[in-house]
């Protein structure tokens, strides 16, 4: 089954220092092992997607990059040389790459100016933008110029997860439920409530924002913020599930069951389900055979597969 792969990520020259800071406690020879493959773009990477069935990856920086720079002008700097460096990279593989761009959301009408750049000159499908970028929310107000701009491009904003601004106190002592276990998915779960909660759909009405893990368990509680809304007399022009259905598309990111697909299916319609690997921070083989067994209709396999994706960024045809 041939798929479209939408959080894959890499590393550009010069950013691993961002990076190791979501990597302190790993063993040191994975860590290498992953900077490695994080490196590559030629034979691991694409024989990782050949084993799984990638026929195309939206490549992304890995996290938190930029987001957690506090020098505006060096962010913006380096935003820009990742997504130059990226461009280099798919022009060498371009019917198997292309991109979501990095923004330095610290300036947002430059962030917004680098967007359109990027979609304009790369073809870059939209950006990932790393959680908050060092305690601004992508519903704060300074970030409306961004919006904006992808809102007018077309260009979907992938918001991948991060580190809290301050530590989970509730979490204290459990190690085991820190960043990509629990904390990451609380903490991007509510970033994309921020968004609907906020009215920011209201605002700019064809925004189209990703989630990976199938949603940071937004899907299961669709009912709840409906009620919880109106109790709270909540001002919006729709419900908050409506803006989540229509608004925002999720992946299968680090998320190989069956039982939360099933659910993200049900609630938000299968056209809004995607493929993601997570490559290289999961396994491509158990991604790949999991999409390739699920107890699905055909046609939806081929739509969350491919097809959706492929009519969202115009990649490939749809079967």
């Amino acid at each position: 089954m041939k798929k479209i792969a939408l959080e894959e990520h890499f590393l550009a020259p010069g950013f691993e220092d961002y990076w190791l800071k979501t990597v302190e406690d790993v063993d040191p020879a994975l860590y290498s092992q992953v900077l490695s493959r994080l490196k590559d773009f030629g034979e691991q990477r694409l024989g990782a997607m050949e084993t799984s069935g990638i026929e195309t990856a939206i490549l992304s920086l890995a996290g938190p990059g930029v987001q957690v720079e506090h020098d505006v002008a060096v962010a913006t700097k380096r935003a820009r040389t990742a997504n130059d460096f990226l461009a280099g990279e798919i022009s060498k593989q371009p019917d198997r790459y292309r991109g979501f761009a990095h923004l330095a959301v610290q300036d947002a009408k430059a962030a917004a100016d680098e967007l359109e750049r990027c979609v304009r000159d790369f073809k870059f499908c939209g950006a990932m933008i790393n959680g908050h970028t060092n305690g601004l929310y992508l519903d704060d107000p300074a970030v409306y110029p961004l919006w904006e701009r992808a809102e007018a491009l077309g260009a979907v904003i992938y918001l991948h997860p991060a580190d809290p601004v301050s530590p989970m106190p509730v979490l204290d002592g459990y190690r085991g439920l820190k960043r990509a276990t629990w904390e990451w998915t609380v903490e991007t779960g509510s970033h994309a409530l921020r968004l609907v909660f906020s009215g920011l759909f209201d605002r700019f009405p064809k925004a189209k924002l990703a989630l990976g893990h199938l949603g940071e368990t937004l899907p299961y509680q669709l009912w709840r913020f409906d009620s919880r809304a109106k109790l709270y007399g909540v001002k919006l022009k729709r419900r908050p599930s409506d803006y989540i259905r229509e608004n925002i598309v999720v992946t299968t990111s680090g998320m190989f069951s069956f039982e939360p697909i099933d659910c993200a299916i049900k609630a938000l319609g299968h056209e809004h389900v995607m493929y993601s690997a997570d490559y290289p921070f999961e396994n491509p083989v158990e991604a790949g055979a999991f999409m390739n067994e699920l107890p699905l209709d055909p046609k939806v396999l081929e739509d969350i597969a491919y097809n959706n994706a492929s009519r969202l960024f115009g990649i490939g045809k749809t079967s």
